[in-house]
C-alpha cells in the first residue's frame, strides 16, 4: 500500500495545480484520473477545444468579412471540418501532454482510474487502496439536461456532443443563452448554420449586467443569432438526423415547435461526486449536490477537502486553480486565501464580454451609492482600425470613495482587458488610480483608462 501527504481525486484545472503546488511545497503528492489524458474536462472537452474552434471560426469571419476590406483579396478559404476537429484534437494534445510533462518535472505520481474514499485517509483507485493524510476531491461537473430532453450526444448534445459533430449542421437549436451556449452558437453560425437560441429567462447571460447583456444580445443578433426569451422547453423528439424542440413561452402559456438538425442542451452543469462513497464517508452535501466545506475547503470529515465545481461557487477554471493553490498551501500549514469578490468572468465569442466585481443590478439591491464611468470601443483608435469598434468598457466605483467595485466590458480581447482591473481590485484601487495610469498608444486598453476617466471629469476621446 502507497502512502502519501496529499491525494487528490481529478486532474481537471483544480486538481492539476493543486497537485503541482501540493509538490512544491515539499508534499508527496498524488493525483488519480480515469481519463487516458489529464487536464479533465476543460483540457479534453471543454474550454480549450472550443477556444480551438472559436479561434478557426472567426478567422473565417475574418477572411469573409474584413479581408478584402484591408486589400487582401482572392478566393474565400472554404471549410474543411475534418481538418478543423484535426486541429482542435493537436491543441488539445499539446496542452493535455503538457500536464502529463509538469507530472513528471514535479514527481507527481498519475493513479490511473477511478476513484473513491472508502474511509478517511484512504483511496481507492481499481484494486488497490492508497492511504493519503490529505485527501483533495476535485473531480468536478458534467453537463445537466432538462426533463422530458434524452441526451444521445449525436442528434441531442451537450458541449462534448457539439465538439465533435461528424458535420457541421444546417440547423441548431441551443437550450439556454448562458456562456457555453452562445460560444458554441457562435463557432456554428460562422460555419453557416442557422442558430437559434431558446432562453427560460427574459435576458441571455443570466446574472450579467442588464446593459452588457441587450448590447450582447443586440450584437449576436447581427452576426445571425435568433433569440426566443422567456421559454420553457417541454421537450425534445429525436430521430437519427433530426429533432423537434416544444416550448413554452411564458408571457401567454402558447405552445411553438422548432425543427433542427442539432439540439446543443446548455442549460448549465452539476458537480460530479457519483462514484466517490461520500454518501457512506458521511460528507455533508448541500441542497444542490455540492459538496459542503468550510472556510478552508475542509469538509466535515477531517483531513478531506473539496474544490473547483464540485463546491459552491461559479463554475470556473480559474476559480478551482485558485481554490487548487489555497488549499495546497493550507494543508501545508500556510495560510492559502482565495478572494471570491475578484474573480473575473469571460465569454470568448466576438466580441469578447467579460466582468468582474459587481453590476450595477446588485450595487442598486444592496443600496450602495455609485458612479459608473463608460466608453465606448468607437471612440479607441485600435478598434476602430481594426474593425473591432462595437461594444464598451464600464466600471463602478464608490460614489464616495471612488474604490473600484466591479467593471464589465463587451469589445476585443475583453477576457484580457479585464485584468487590469482585477489587480487594480486586489489592491483596493480608486477609478482615478487606473485614470492616472500611463496607457500606450494605441491600445485597447485605452478604452479602460477613458471608462476610469468617466468616473471622474469624463473621458478624453468622447
Amino acid at each position: 500500500m502507497s502512502s502519501y501527504d496529499v491525494i487528490i481525486i481529478g486532474s481537471g484545472p483544480g486538481g492539476y495545480v493543486c497537485a503541482i503546488r501540493c509538490a512544491q511545497l515539499g508534499l508527496k503528492t498524488a493525483c488519480v484520473e480515469g481519463r487516458e489524458t489529464l487536464g479533465g474536462t476543460c483540457l479534453n472537452v471543454g474550454c480549450i477545444p472550443s477556444k480551438a474552434l472559436l479561434h478557426a471560426s472567426h478567422q473565417l469571419h475574418e477572411a469573409e468579412h474584413n479581408f478584402a476590406k484591408m486589400g487582401l483579396k482572392g478566393k474565400s478559404p472554404s471549410v474543411d471540418w475534418k481538418q478543423m476537429l484535426t486541429y482542435k484534437q493537436e491543441t488539445i494534445e499539446a496542452n493535455t501532454k503538457g500536464i502529463e510533462f509538469l507530472f513528471k518535472k514535479n514527481k507527481i505520481d498519475w493513479l490511473k482510474g477511478w476513484g473513491s474514499i472508502p474511509e478517511a485517509g484512504k483511496v481507492k483507485v481499481g484494486d488497490e487502496v492508497h492511504e493519503a493524510k490529505n485527501i483533495v476531491i476535485a473531480t468536478g461537473s458534467e453537463a445537466a439536461s432538462l426533463p422530458g430532453v434524452e441526451i444521445d450526444e449525436k442528434v441531442v448534445v451537450t458541449s462534448t456532443g457539439a465538439l465533435e459533430l461528424p458535420k457541421v449542421p444546417k440547423k441548431m437549436v441551443v437550450i439556454g443563452a448562458g456562456v457555453i451556449g452562445l460560444e458554441l452558437g457562435s463557432v456554428y453560425t460562422r460555419l453557416g448554420t442557422e442558430v437559434h437560441v431558446i432562453e427560460y429567462l427574459d435576458a441571455i447571460t443570466p446574472g450579467m449586467d442588464a446593459e452588457v447583456q441587450r448590447t450582447f444580445q443586440k450584437l449576436l443578433t447581427k452576426q445571425g443569432i435568433s433569440f426566443t426569451l422567456g421559454a420553457a422547453v417541454q421537450g425534445v423528439e429525436a430521430t437519427k438526423t433530426k429533432a423537434k424542440v416544444t416550448y413554452k413561452l411564458r408571457k401567454d402559456d402558447s405552445e411553438h415547435t422548432v425543427d433542427a438538425d442539432v439540439v446543443l442542451v446548455s442549460t448549465g452543469r452539476k458537480p460530479y461526486t457519483d462514484g466517490l462513497g461520500l454518501d457512506a464517508l458521511g460528507v455533508a452535501m448541500t441542497d444542490r449536490g455540492q459538496v459542503k466545506v468550510g472556510d478552508h475547503w475542509q469538509t466535515n470529515v477531517n483531513g478531506v477537502y473539496a474544490i473547483g465545481d464540485a463546491i459552491e461557487g461559479p463554475m470556473l477554471a480559474h476559480k478551482a486553480e485558485d481554490e487548487g493553490m489555497a488549499v495546497a498551501e493550507t494543508i501545508a500549514g500556510q495560510k492559502g486565501h482565495v478572494n471570491y469578490g475578484v474573480i473575473p468572468g469571460v465569454i470568448y465569442t466576438h466580441p469578447e464580454v467579460a466582468n468582474v466585481g459587481m453590476t450595477e443590478e446588485q450595487l442598486k439591491e444592496a443600496g450602495r451609492a455609485y458612479k459608473a464611468g463608460k466608453f465606448s470601443f468607437m471612440g479607441n483608435a485600435r478598434a476602430k482600425a481594426n474593425f473591432a469598434a462595437d461594444g464598451f468598457v464600464k466600471i463602478l466605483a464608490d460614489k464616495e470613495t471612488d474604490r473600484i467595485l466591479g467593471a464589465h466590458v463587451v469589445g476585443p480581447m475583453a477576457g484580457d482587458l479585464i485584468h487590469e482591473i482585477c489587480v487594480a481590485m486586489e489592491f483596493g484601487a480608486a477609478a482615478e488610480d487606473l485614470a492616472r495610469t500611463c496607457h500606450a498608444h494605441p491600445t485597447y486598453s485605452e478604452a479602460v483608462r477613458e471608462a476610469a476617466l468617466a468616473c471622474g471629469d469624463g473621458p478624453i476621446h468622447s
